[in-house]
């Protein structure tokens, strides 16, 4: 994503071309962007390397279902969860993801937590 622009800009240098506005507007929108979803990235893969290394398996039960609007075209759902486990202390939480048709209150689902930053992961 991030090289969309720079490439579409050279090629409009480079064919005389008349895509160079379109090649600066790609790389004014499309390089911020791309770097965001990138670091975005690198800070998931760094949680869950971590809860790969010192989570605990817990159990999140499905308290509460809440629809949501996620981007005004996809709706979601809000999860709520009571995450438990041995020598964790209970904690609720919400997590959203995408509607499915097994989501249900009172479902537990297996999850592995890090103790001591109270991150999560369900495994769904």
């Amino acid at each position: 994503m991030c090289l969309c622009g720079p490439v579409m800009l050279g090629f409009a240098l480079l064919a005389g071309a008349e895509l160079t506005v379109m090649g600066i507007v790609f790389t004014v929108v499309f390089v911020p962007l791309g770097l965001a979803f990138w670091g975005n990235t690198v800070v998931d893969r760094e949680h869950n390397r971590r809860l790969d290394a010192v989570g605990v398996p817990a159990t999140a039960e499905i308290t509460d279902l809440t629809d949501f609007d996620w981007s005004g075209e996809e709706s979601g759902v809000a999860v709520g969860l009571r995450v438990s486990g041995p020598g964790l202390r209970t904690f609720e939480t919400t997590w959203k993801r995408t509607h499915h048709p097994a989501l249900r209150v009172g479902l537990r689902l297996t999850a592995v937590v890090d103790p001591s930053g109270g991150r999560f992961r369900v495994e769904f």
